[in-house]
């Protein structure tokens, strides 16, 4: 790890190295251990945990669907766990995460902001807001094969999805709902605090197109801030930014970093007026990913207390590679798919016989409701997979606890991090082939801005088990309903992929 300060893995007793895999090991078994103790024991044994991640993170799901205070248990024993082993690493030595929270004059590098413009939690974040000059968009519109879909159109393609198994029927009749109340467009009740305000998921440039009021946090870095600047002047909202002093331009000055200035973060967000939606669309590689997402965890419980429940919303986008339970319709779905495939005949049977059983393998055994479906992409690895399911165990315990969450599964999509995988771009490239739909990041990132309104409008309200609040209005792009299970097409959609590039 190159960077050890901030909010940091623990060290190892045993290397004395700050391991991301004994780390990981250990969340996975403590909030397995009061509903699977087998599992959990399991997941302590497992000697290649790089490798043999998967099983164990798979686990998580399926024993959390013998109850919903099974599904909780997990949650809540998955989060106590990794906030209690990550650290602070300050001036003052490695301590317990929450020292992040108690000296405003600790920052995690006391001699660095100089040097290299950092802020420092001893210097408090001040806030610049900047308005922009368009009119608020009334209208839902979504970019889609080079139109814009509103209206009757954009209930037609929302048909062709559900028709084409791309999204659960409850997204379109959620996203119609939104159609239908143009008024819902209009979030002046609130403050939508965008965390990773640049990612290409996330909702800004929607929310400011729509006219609302945006307070926006990203990493300290001018070319960052002058494109999010000059979005937001050319639209219709308005964006309130976190500033270290001093006299140059606003984008030289904007920004703060979540991961060393966490306590400094946490107070400029939990200051601000009025009621809240966290929105969490932070992403890093690698083991800064576990990082940053515990800071926002950590920031999350810290402006919840200090704010109530009752005025702090919580968003989320979940990745769709990665394991989920999914309703006994898409088993079926999928199943018949199987069964009518046109390749059944033709190439599934050579090559599952040449492969050994692991390529077209079938998603499901007929008749599971709810199915288990598992598209996770071993090479994103097991931090990232561990990094989204501190956000599902959150989302999980807050509505638990009665606190109103937007969590929604994101349809897989050509963002810049995706593409720079050669082999999970290639494999995007083929995936029509298979029933999978992959989405622009301006079709996407508008769709879950809509889902995040109807949320906040609706309510959102718990349903009858966690599993199902994280299928519903899922956009899977089709990796829930097609014929096959997603890892064991992800090769073959790789070689079609090149294929058609060349």
């Amino acid at each position: 790890m190159s960077d050890p300060t901030g909010v940091v893995f623990p060290l190892d007793p045993t290397s004395g190295r700050r391991s991301t895999t004994a780390t990981g090991r250990a969340v996975v078994a403590d909030a397995l251990r009061g509903v699977d103790p087998v599992g959990a024991a399991s997941a302590e044994r497992e000697t290649n945990w790089r490798q043999g991640y998967l099983p164990h993170f798979r686990r998580l799901v399926e024993a959390g669907l013998t109850s919903p205070e099974a599904a909780h248990d997990i949650a809540r024993g998955g989060l106590a766990s990794l906030h209690e082993r990550m650290h602070w690493a300050g001036p003052a030595g490695e301590q317990p995460l929450e020292s992040a929270f108690l000296d405003p004059a600790a920052p995690a590098h006391p001699t660095a902001s100089e040097a290299t413009g950092r802020h420092t939690a001893a210097e408090p974040l001040g806030c610049e807001t900047v308005h922009g000059a368009g009119t608020p968009d009334r209208l839902l519109s979504v970019p889609y094969a080079g139109e814009r879909l509103s209206g009757e159109a954009l209930r037609r393609r929302l048909d062709l999805w559900v028709q084409a198994g791309t999204l659960e029927p409850t997204c379109a009749e959620a996203v119609r709902l939104v159609v239908d109340n143009p008024d819902w467009l209009d979030l002046s009740d609130r403050t939508v605090v965008v965390l990773g305000a640049a990612a290409e998921m996330g909702p800004l440039r929607s929310l400011l197109r729509w006219g609302a009021d945006v307070a926006a946090v990203d990493l300290p870095r001018r070319d960052l801030w002058d494109r999010l600047l000059g979005d937001t002047r050319r639209l219709a909202g308005s964006i309130t930014v976190p500033v270290r002093s001093g006299d140059g331009p606003l984008a030289a000055r904007a920004g703060a970093d979540l991961v060393h200035d966490l306590g400094a973060v946490t107070r400029w967000v939990a200051g601000l007026a009025g009621p809240l939606v966290l929105g969490n669309y932070v992403y890093a590689d690698g083991e800064t990913n576990v990082r940053v997402s515990t800071a926002v965890d950590a920031l999350t419980q810290q402006v919840v207390r200090a704010k109530g429940r009752e005025d702090v919303a919580l968003a989320f986008l979940a990745t769709p590679t990665d394991v989920f339970a999914v309703p006994g319709a898409d088993v079926e779905r999928s199943v018949d798919s199987y069964a009518h495939r046109r390749t059944s005949k033709v190439l599934r049977v050579p090559l599952r016989t040449v492969s050994g059983g692991r390529l077209l393998r079938r998603s499901y055994v007929p008749g599971q409701d709810p199915g288990v479906n598992d598209s996770v992409v071993l090479q994103q690895g097991p931090n990232y997979l561990l990094a989204k399911r501190l956000q599902r165990w959150r989302a999980t315990a807050y509505r638990a606890e009665g606190g109103l969450v937007s969590f929604k599964v994101a349809p897989p999509t050509r963002t810049r991090s995706v593409l720079k995988n050669r082999a999970l771009a290639a494999a995007y490239a083929g995936a029509h082939r298979f029933g999978v739909e992959v989405f622009e990041p301006g079709t996407a990132n508008t769709l879950m801005a809509a889902l995040l309104v109807h949320d906040l409008r609706t309510g959102s309200p718990a349903l009858a088990a966690p599993w199902q609040d994280e299928a519903y209005a899922a956009v899977h792009g089709g990796l829930w309903t097609c014929a096959y299970d997603p890892r064991s097409a992800l090769g073959i959609a790789a070689l079609l992929g090149i294929a058609s590039a060349r």
